[in-house]
């Protein structure tokens, strides 16, 4: 893989992941948090729609590896929800007294 074809990866993952972290609303951190999510989403997403046999929706191919964005972000919302679900059932409010 060629450096070029590295930073479209993370481009795509990163780009993946910030769409996720709109549309639900929460935001595990900065930059790299949203290309770890974008990556987790891609592949989360993608073993969804292959076990469930959903077709192929907005495939990129970036040096042979094929990245489907609408199921990256779908994966990653998913993910997110998760985290978010986890992340506010932990967090406790400091007493306002």
């Amino acid at each position: 893989m060629t450096l070029l074809g590295l930073l479209l990866l993370i481009l795509v993952g990163a780009v993946c992941g910030l769409i996720a972290e709109m549309l639900v609303g929460y935001s595990p951190g900065g930059f790299l948090a949203s290309i770890v999510v974008g990556f987790m989403g891609a592949f989360i997403g993608g073993w969804l729609a292959r076990e469930i046999g959903l077709p192929s929706f907005l495939a990129v191919n970036i040096e042979g590896h094929v990245i489907e964005m609408f199921w990256a972000v779908i994966g990653a919302v998913l993910l997110l929800a998760v985290l978010a679900v986890i992340r506010r059932a932990t967090y406790r409010r400091p007493p306002l007294y």
